[in-house]
């Protein structure tokens, strides 16, 4: 009987208080890197970090992006940041809601200090959209952005315009024809809210255009806008993206099932040389 017992608390250890004990340690390492990312820009560090998470005692996977509780912590967090402290925004993300991502882009832009965005993988669609309210934009070498054409459901609004356009009107269901009067009035607002984005940061003109490329609906929406692409475009765009960006990036670890796919050695990082400086070190 007493093996019975020691057995199941064993087992609700397992399951229990060593995920929590776990996710503790990786909350409060977390924490650590923020507060040295801080003291080394003298900056606010906020983060919207997405990863497919999982939950509960099973794993269930929870799909993240940018919502409205999103927007909501943001802007409390933008809020509270003296006007006079810059802001460093640890952008990575598929993107999300609209609203959210617009709402942040608006506080983003109104912040009277220095904000940059740091973006160490991805941050597509309103990343994207929130990347261009910043004064600067920083990615990895090999970081993407993405278009930010407004999608209704699983149809991009673009799309759906030019069947519309395609076809006669006595072709079209009822429903398909107020699909496509929504989708104009999403293109419309979002063209017109990133042409308001960037017209303070390049010549009206070259800011329309500009929106018209991202907004339009000219490539698919999960078209990797790279370093150089970003750059031709007009975006002010650097990569020198701060060492601690990744390591606080390597505690928010995609949960992997099964085997991993990737394994590799890390290898030791090499000393000081020509034109090499050492590494930063947090504890």
């Amino acid at each position: 009987m007493v093996w019975v017992v020691l057995a199941f608390l064993v087992i609700v250890f397992l399951t229990v208080v060593a995920p929590l004990m776990r996710q503790r340690a990786v909350v409060a390492a977390r924490g650590r890197r923020l507060s040295a990312l801080q003291r080394e820009r003298g900056s606010q560090v906020i983060t919207i970090i997405h990863r497919q998470e999982q939950i509960g005692l099973f794993g269930v996977p929870l799909v993240r992006f940018i919502d409205i509780d999103d927007s909501e912590q943001v802007l409390r967090a933008i809020r509270m940041t003296p006007d006079d402290r810059p802001i460093d925004l640890v952008l990575h993300t598929p993107g999300g809601l609209v609203l959210a991502a617009e709402q942040i882009a608006h506080a983003v832009r109104d912040h009277p200090a220095r904000v940059t965005v740091l973006v160490p993988h991805y941050a597509m669609s309103g990343g994207t959209l929130i990347a261009l309210a910043a004064d600067e934009i920083v990615m990895d070498a090999h970081a993407v952005l993405g278009p930010v054409d407004p999608q209704l459901g699983d149809m991009p609004a673009a799309s759906i315009l030019r069947v519309v356009a395609a076809k006669e009107p006595a072709q079209i269901d009822d429903r398909f024809l107020v699909l496509a009067d929504v989708a104009e009035k999403a293109r419309r607002q979002v063209l017109a809210f990133v042409t308001d984005l960037l017209d303070d940061r390049m010549p009206a003109e070259e800011a329309g255009r500009l929106a018209e490329l991202l907004a339009g609906g000219y490539f698919t929406h999960d078209f990797p806008i790279t370093v150089h692409r970003a750059r031709d475009l007009g975006l002010a765009v650097g990569t020198d993206l701060p060492v601690l960006v990744y390591e606080l990036m390597a505690l928010f670890p995609q949960p992997t099932r099964g085997r991993p796919s990737v394994t590799y050695l890390p290898l030791p990082a090499p000393g000081p040389g020509p034109g090499r400086t050492p590494p930063p070190r947090v504890g």
